[in-house]
């Protein structure tokens, strides 16, 4: 069975920093498009970053020069890199492999089980 097993969450105070991991296993890590999503209650699950197969990266707007994503397809690892966290980004965090470019929420992929982040005081 296709696993995503996402790690890294907890609770961190305004300004500081947390890394999350996304294991893969059981697919061909190196065909998929990763990203990160992340859901706060009341909310859409939202596309935070997202990184091709050829290493291209996006963001969205709210993190863009916070948050950095990266994988490294020997350890079939995705991370995001969160930095300068704030209050908004406290959410549950979802790991996301797509076959395709581009990650999505639909089509054919696979989802982790989530990683809470949350940023309090």
């Amino acid at each position: 069975q296709v696993q995503l097993v996402e790690s890294g969450g907890g609770l961190v105070q305004p300004g500081g920093s947390l890394r999350l991991s996304c294991a893969a296993s059981r697919i061909i890590f190196s065909i998929y498009a990763m990203g990160w999503y992340r859901q706060a209650p009341g909310k859409e699950r939202e596309l935070v970053a997202g990184i091709s197969s050829g290493h291209i990266t996006n963001y969205a707007d709210s993190v863009k020069g916070r948050f950095s994503i990266s994988r490294d397809n020997a350890k079939n690892t995705v991370y995001l890199q969160m930095n300068s966290l704030k209050p908004e980004d406290t959410a549950v965090y979802y790991c996301r492999a797509v076959l395709g470019t581009v990650v999505a929420p639909g089509g054919v992929g696979y989802w982790g089980q989530g990683t809470q982040v949350t940023v309090s005081s």
